[in-house]
């Protein structure tokens, strides 16, 4: 961040190198905090962007990734993404429109439609399954950044998510 002419601060030119420069700021310096943000927005776009070159939204990775375990009703998976059942709902619609999953009438109540995921589904599942790998540096112990990043989310979640 830097002055404008009135005093006030703004957003200075982006700080992230690019392939060919190096950093205008010594990012060693950073927070923590600062520091998770931003590899997870720079994680987050690549992932996004990746995503969509398979025809994929986070939100879909997310179902079809529940779904290959079998097959489970809307309400099933609203709870199991940590969504509300409307949200679901919309995330069901674009994988059926794009044949990742189908819905079909569950027999034991027919108020209810079973959810599963549709052999273009798995294979986009597959293809996706390889990204974490493809976009992720090599960090070393592996393990034991997995359990950092766990022991963030389990306690920064207790009261997001009522766990």
């Amino acid at each position: 961040m830097s002055g404008d002419e009135n005093g006030g601060l703004r957003e200075t030119p982006a700080t992230l190198p690019s392939p060919q420069a190096p950093l205008a700021e010594d990012i060693s310096t950073w927070p923590t905090g600062r520091l998770l943000s931003t590899a997870a927005r720079l994680v987050e776009h690549a992932w996004i962007a990746e995503l969509e070159r398979l025809g994929l939204t986070h939100a879909g990775l997310i179902v079809l990734h529940i779904l290959v375990a079998g097959p489970r009703s809307q309400t099933d998976l609203a709870r199991l993404a940590r969504v509300e059942n409307q949200t679901m709902s919309r995330t069901l619609d674009r994988l059926q429109r794009q044949n990742f999953v189908e819905r079909t009438p569950d027999a034991a109540d027919r108020r209810r439609h079973v959810v599963s995921i549709t052999r273009s589904g798995e294979e986009s599942w597959s293809r996706a399954r390889t990204l974490e790998r493809d976009l992720m540096p090599d960090i070393g112990d592996a393990s034991a950044f997995r359990t950092a990043l766990l022991d963030i989310i389990s306690s920064s979640a207790l009261e997001r998510w009522n766990t």
